[in-house]
């Protein structure tokens, strides 16, 4: 299904996009509805997809061999899931993205949109900002993961994720956090917050 015009003129997905760039951009996208515990990319497996997240909440995953996964990302629709290039090599998935929700999702190839960035000096610019921002975001968490106690991260992520501690598991959160589940708990339950 094509996507709804109203879909074109969100200005948390588009930005400062003029209308024609954005029903540009929008048109090239095809949205579908996915249930809960669906997967957008699976580690290790082919992805050459970009992704607007429409609705729902999406989580970004790692895992090992023994069934193990630490979360990575969080995503809660209406915005733009990390761009291909920040998320996958050798056209493979670097990571799990699964629905923790019902949602829609709309997806265009990365080749596609490629295409569309060489047509469009508005539409490269708005790729290039979400990447710069998928990039600020993993390096604030990487940096509060190296330079942060227990207790700050806790802080840090309540800043920069508000209501997420309502939205994800209290399991994704800690992982996402560098701490086990019981460390977690505890900070929240301390009252020092």
């Amino acid at each position: 299904m094509q996507i709804a015009s109203s879909f074109e003129r969100d200005r948390r997905i588009f930005g400062d996009l003029t209308a024609a760039d954005a029903r540009a951009l929008a048109g090239a996208f095809v949205a579908k509805v996915l249930p809960k515990t669906d997967f957008l990319a699976r580690q290790g497996e082919p992805d050459v997809m970009e992704y607007i997240l429409l609705s729902g909440k999406v989580v970004s995953l790692i895992g090992d061999a023994d069934g193990r996964e630490v979360c990575v990302g969080f995503y809660v629709g209406p915005c733009v899931i990390a761009p291909n290039l920040a998320r996958a090599a050798d056209g493979k998935s670097l990571v799990n993205l699964r629905l923790e929700s019902d949602g829609q999702v709309a997806s265009v190839s990365a080749a596609t949109l490629l295409k569309l960035m060489r047509g469009s000096s508005a539409i490269e610019e708005w790729a290039n900002a979400v990447l710069r921002a998928e990039l600020e975001r993993k390096t604030s968490r990487e940096w509060s993961l190296a330079a942060l106690k227990a207790k700050e991260r806790l802080e840090w992520f309540r800043s920069h994720y508000p209501d997420h501690e309502t939205l994800f598991t209290h399991t994704q959160i800690s992982s996402f956090l560098g701490m086990t589940p019981v460390t977690l708990s505890r900070l929240r339950n301390s009252g020092n917050l």
